[in-house]
């Protein structure tokens, strides 16, 4: 008989507020763990992470001391149970390799649950995660580029799973949805100038998400929406959660994730799931999750590549190797709108795609099996998501 579920313990960071994938990530893997037995706390750490200051990285090292796996059976602090996993999310731990190190020295080493290669200081990355008792990233891609990057072995991967939805009703006429915080990597200031290149055909559009991640991004894409004469067209809905949000989703006939970096894109399965085809950016992570709703039925041509239910552009510089250009976005989107055919493939697509998605019960199962294998019951399993009504 496997030995019952270990405690967990999920460090997250204390500063990001908003909706982020990793936040959605993190609360629906405590969640799924709790389904499978395991007793888990997340515990938010206070800090300008992912680097944090001096106080701060203290702070963190002293909460790492509170042990994880064999060794926190003696010395852990009050209120921490005995033989506990420590995880710390990788937005924490990537930016601190003293506090990291410092724990592995103790017998105290953590796993790094991480969501994006942290780009801007790879060399605290990479001693961080060399003091890491493992690292578990969040799509194949990051775990990909972990690996090329810092030459770590058995980087592990836990992709994240999707939760039930009714499938989408669509709008007349046709309703675009990009679900993303207004921010510079998510690059909505490239998707409204494609936007404006297609101000001839009908459709509306809506950006959910924070506005207050990035205030200065925000009031640029605000003045991009009045400059391109799109407020009668394009609604700046906010960050939505529960009903409203699912009203958006409903009211969606395609929805874009056109960031400049993604190590997964969660907003493309949570598309999926409801039906709703999706245009992501080529050679981010977004291809990956577009992926997993890919159709391989029988018949489909060799070599051709899967059946997306959607697509993958490629947006390059225009002028500006800064800036990307909208046009091919503009093209691609303005195909869609005018192709009734392509129109319905997509949406066959992504209706046979939901079906494929993994369901959180095996991200959990993943994530448990890697830091408690013992703990681990059974084989992975998948939850599609409900029919609509």
């Amino acid at each position: 008989m496997p030995s019952p579920p270990q405690a967990i313990r999920l460090l997250v960071p204390g500063n990001i507020r908003h909706n982020s994938g990793g936040n959605v990530y993190n609360a629906a893997l405590a969640q799924g763990l709790e389904q499978l037995g395991a007793k888990v706390t997340i515990q938010p750490v206070g800090g300008d992470w992912p680097v944090g200051s001096k106080e701060e990285r203290r702070r963190l090292a002293g909460l790492l001391m509170a042990g994880t796996g064999e060794g926190a059976r003696a010395g852990a602090p009050a209120g921490v149970p005995a033989n506990t996993v420590t995880m710390v999310d990788g937005l924490v731990a990537s930016g601190a390799p003293e506090a990291m190190e410092a724990a592995a020295a103790a017998g105290h080493a953590p796993w790094v649950l991480l969501h994006m290669p942290l780009d801007e200081h790879p060399d605290l990355e990479a001693r961080a995660l060399r003091a890491a008792a493992g690292v578990i990233c969040t799509s194949g891609s990051a775990a990909a580029e972990i690996t090329r990057r810092h030459g770590l072995v058995g980087v592990r991967a836990a992709l994240p799973g999707t939760g039930r939805a009714r499938v989408a009703r669509g709008s007349e006429p046709p309703r675009l949805l990009a679900v993303a915080a207004l921010l510079p990597n998510k690059d909505q200031l490239t998707l409204l100038g494609a936007l404006a290149r297609l101000q001839d055909l009908e459709w509306t559009a809506a950006l959910v998400g924070s506005a207050t991640a990035d205030p200065d991004y925000a009031r640029q894409v605000t003045a991009a929406v009045d400059r391109y004469g799109l407020g009668g067209r394009v609604e700046l809905a906010g960050e939505l959660t529960g009903e409203t949000l699912e009203q958006q989703w409903d009211a969606a006939d395609l929805s874009l994730l056109v960031s400049k970096v993604e190590a997964f894109g969660m907003a493309v399965t949570e598309s999926v799931a409801r039906g709703v085809p999706v245009i992501v950016r080529a050679g981010t992570g977004a291809v990956e999750a577009l992926g997993l709703g890919a159709e391989t039925a029988p018949g489909y041509p060799d070599g051709a590549g899967p059946a997306l239910p959607g697509a993958a552009v490629e947006l390059g510089s225009d002028g500006d190797p800064a800036e990307a250009d909208p046009g091919p976005l503009a093209a691609l989107v303005r195909s869609w709108l005018t192709d009734p055919g392509l129109r319905a493939e997509w949406r066959r697509r992504a209706l046979a795609g939901r079906e494929l998605l993994p369901g959180w019960d095996a991200t959990a199962r993943q994530v448990l099996g890697y830091v408690a294998p013992k703990a681990s019951p059974g084989r992975h399993s998948s939850q599609p998501p409900a029919d609509g009504e």
